[in-house]
This record gives C-alpha cells, structure tokens and sequence, in this order.
C-alpha cells in the first residue's frame, strides 16, 4: 500500500471517529481537528474559550503536531497551564495542498501515537 492510501485511509478513520464523538452527524474538518488537539494539549477539556484562546488553541495544536518534524520546540507552561513553544526552523514556503497533507500526517502521526487508530 502507497505511502498516499495509507495517509488517506487512515486520515478519513480519524475523521469518522472523531466526529462521532464530537460532531453532531457532520464529519470535522482540519481546523476543527487541529482545535480539539489544542484543547487536548492545554487539558482543559470543559473549558468554554474565547476567540483569542480558540486561536492560541490551535497554535498550540499546530506547534505540538511539527515538534517531531523539527519545527518548535516544547518550552514551558506558564502560570495558566498554557504550553509555549519556540520556533527551531521556520517551515519552508508551501503550497495549500501540501500544507494541508503535511497537518493531515501530523495529525494521524499524532492519534497514532495515541493509539486511537492504528
């Protein structure tokens, strides 16, 4: 099986399984995914965020999803329990489509290592 087929199969997996839990019949889509992986990351699921802490959410996904690729670096936790991350080397100029399947791997890379879908 391709590299490709195996992203995708195992992408749609996850979309199909998160959406169950979290979605109300509508499949997510990546900035939704990338969301609950912030929130995830700050751990504190039963929070209600503001828009500016919807968006530093989602920063926090998209720094833990390309630490592994060499891209930030964990830093601390400040005094709220927000992680910060520094940038160790910028992410080189990409097209939409690739970005999209550079986040789409992160991410399964992400559940794999959670074991939530194999």
């Amino acid at each position: 099986m391709s590299r490709d087929t195996q992203l995708k199969e195992r992408w749609e997996k996850l979309v199909e399984i998160l959406s169950n839990q979290f979605s109300q019949g509508e499949d997510l889509d990546l900035d939704a995914i990338i969301y609950l992986i912030g929130v995830q990351e700050l751990g504190k699921v039963h929070n209600k965020f503001k828009k500016d802490e919807k968006l530093n959410l989602m920063h926090i996904a998209i720094c833990r999803l390309l630490e592994p690729y060499g891209f930030y670096a964990f830093d601390y936790f400040d005094a709220d329990g927000w992680p910060h991350y520094t940038v160790k080397e910028e992410l080189p100029p990409l097209k939409a489509g690739e970005q999209s399947v550079l986040m789409k791997e992160a991410i399964v890379n992400y559940f794999l290592e959670r074991e939530l879908i194999d």
